[in-house]
């Protein structure tokens, strides 16, 4: 196998003239005629390993400026900007190590804001195709969950599919799969599925053509590394069964990696994850857009949907077309990314040593719910770990 053809192997991309597809890669590659691309296939706190093909990983040494603490102060380098499990990096030669010298910029990045009392943002995986959101249809079942992940994965430049394992073990399927109908209006993929059975896993397979790249993401127990193990067709992950009384499991996949698949399409595990904190950056009406569309018809431009006369927010909900859960998601959900918003303003003004007043503007018409992008009333009390 050619090094080109290797690197196809693994999710680069050429042009019909065999050259990297990507103008931003073509141009840092020019800056570095002496390196050679790799993708990033694990991640540790010691360091990276990479590949240059699917059979190939090895590990390099890290920039000089990544092994220094995070930081979003002027001089530092934020997180986010440090290579990720998916990132295509630059190489040189070296005696002991190769060392990275670039980050080629990413087609697709889905990401969080991390755990704890200061805002950091926290890179899952880069330059992906599809991002499977697993959850199992079993007490791991819940569709506030769900929303919270298309959340964070809308923006990304990844393509959104719902994967529920343990179809085999539920009791009610259709019942599940109707919980999940506003998802249809918005073109998301939902597939149940056996994660033990082959036959029932290749209902995946047209999201892992050669050349794709696609994450799973879910909670701890929620199947992930059962399907990896069935999707390469041998028992490469550890898996663990999960708690009788909630069905939690223990993590199995304690870090993200890379995995090239028979169908010539990648795959990135990911550890269960308990907090799902939205950045800032996030338009909560794109995952709402019924909601919107609800409160376009309500009688008063500044209806606060609680009991104002002509609320068709209010109506939907009392006729049964509006689950009141997923109403009162909207409203959770569309606090944390105000929230997370402001933090994000305070961060990017420290990073330029500039005074930043009001809410970040993170994506272009992102706001927090309400009419025609009114903010959330002020006398509606924040909710906000991220918890579900």
């Amino acid at each position: 196998m050619t090094p080109d053809l290797a690197l196809q192997a693994i999710g680069w991309l050429l042009d019909s003239d065999g050259q990297p597809a990507v103008a931003e890669w073509r141009e840092v590659m020019a800056e570095h005629p002496e390196a050679r691309p790799v993708r990033v296939v694990e991640q540790h706190r010691s360091g990276y390993v990479v590949a240059d093909g699917p059979d190939n990983s090895f590990p390099v040494e890290s920039l000089p400026e990544w092994q220094r603490a995070p930081s979003y102060k002027k001089g530092g380098t934020p997180p986010e900007q440090r290579a990720a499990v998916g990132d295509w990096v630059l190489i040189e030669d070296a005696i002991e190590k190769d060392q990275i010298v670039a980050l080629l910029p990413r087609r697709s990045a889905i990401k969080r804001a991390a755990a704890g009392e200061h805002y950091k943002q926290q890179m899952i995986a880069a330059n992906i195709d599809t991002v499977f959101v697993v959850c199992g249809l079993d007490a791991d079942f819940n569709p506030r969950r769900i929303e919270r992940y298309l959340l964070l994965i809308q923006g990304s430049g990844a393509e959104p599919v719902v994967v529920l394992t343990k179809a085999d073990e539920a009791t009610d399927v259709p019942g599940s799969l109707a919980a999940l109908i506003e998802l249809a209006a918005q073109d998301i993929p939902v597939r149940a599925v056996n994660a033990r059975d082959p036959d029932s896993v290749a209902a995946l397979k047209q999201w892992l053509q050669p050349g794709r790249t696609a994450v799973l993401v879910g909670s701890s127990g929620a199947g992930k590394s059962t399907l990896t193990n069935t999707l390469l067709g041998i028992e490469r992950m550890k898996t663990n069964t999960v708690r009788e009384s909630d069905a939690r499991g223990r993590h199995t996949t304690t870090h993200r990696a890379l995995i090239p698949l028979p169908t010539g399409a990648c795959l990135i595990d990911t550890p269960g994850m308990r907090e799902l904190k939205p950045t800032g950056e996030e338009d909560i009406a794109e995952n709402f857009s019924d909601i919107e569309e609800l409160a376009e018809h309500c009688k008063f431009r500044d209806c606060k949907h609680l009991k104002e006369p002509g609320c068709a927010v209010r109506t939907a909900i009392e006729g049964g077309k509006l689950d009141p859960q997923r109403f009162a998601n909207y409203l959770k959900l569309g606090d944390e990314v105000a929230g997370a918003a402001d933090r994000l303003a305070h961060r990017r003004a420290e990073n330029t040593d500039t005074k930043v007043a009001g809410k970040a503007p993170g994506k272009p018409g992102a706001r927090a719910p309400g009419k025609g992008g009114s903010p959330v009333p002020n006398q509606r009390p924040h909710h906000g770990h991220g918890r579900d």
